[in-house]
């Protein structure tokens, strides 16, 4: 009887090896897998190279970044060009008003220096014919040609008036004549000089106009 207790006792010890020795090589054989797969996402993640998952997740995101980025230019685009024109508009009103600023200051000084004109005139119409060529009517003369030169380098020119039809917007009427040899409405005399500063009247031509 003690010999076969023995030999179970044996019989289990060897088992128990085994068992133990099959523990072993699982752990052993888990371990190097797990090894393994740590080896391989290793590599991965050297080499740069993922799963096509995250890099199709990527390309959405990209994708997205580069659409806003898109419409930001595009928005900023279109307020350079909504301010382009602005500047544009601002700086035609602004050369527009000047140019009307100055227009209007031009008249003044001009409508200043008709009755100037007037008097030079009346004064050389009344200077008998005898004494024209004395050398003070000649110098009244040449001064009252220096300032309608003058006028004109300004773009100041007299109206024509006397044989035109008569324009309200150039004309004055004052008196109504009759006159067989000339067309009704039309300009018979000029009593006062009219003056245009470029396109704009300064003082209407004072007139008779035939019946």
């Amino acid at each position: 009887m003690a010999t076969d207790n023995k030999d179970i006792k044996k019989d289990i010890d060897i088992e128990e090896v085994k068992d133990e020795n099959s523990v072993d090589d699982a752990v052993e054989e888990t371990t190097e897998t797990a090894e393994d797969k740590n080896e391989e996402t290793s590599k991965e993640e050297a080499s740069g190279e993922e799963t096509p998952k995250k890099e199709k997740k990527f390309g959405r995101k990209k994708d997205k970044a580069v659409e806003k980025l898109e419409e930001k230019v595009k928005e900023l685009e279109d307020m350079r060009v909504r301010q382009l024109a602005e500047f544009e508009n601002f700086r035609k009103r602004s050369e527009k008003e000047k140019s009307q600023m100055f227009e209007v200051g031009a008249k003044s000084v001009i409508e200043k220096i008709l009755p100037v004109m007037d008097n030079f005139e009346r004064g050389l119409q009344g200077v008998p014919e005898e004494e024209k060529d004395a050398p003070f009517v000649k110098g009244v003369e040449m001064v009252y040609k220096q300032m309608i030169t003058a006028f004109e380098e300004m773009g100041v020119k007299p109206i024509e008036a006397v044989g035109k039809e008569f324009d309200p917007n150039l004309h004055n009427a004052v008196m109504a004549v009759d006159d067989d040899s000339l067309e009704s409405g039309t300009v018979a005399e000029e009593m006062q000089k009219g003056y245009m500063y470029k396109e704009s009247v300064v003082r209407h031509s004072m007139v008779k106009v035939v019946n």
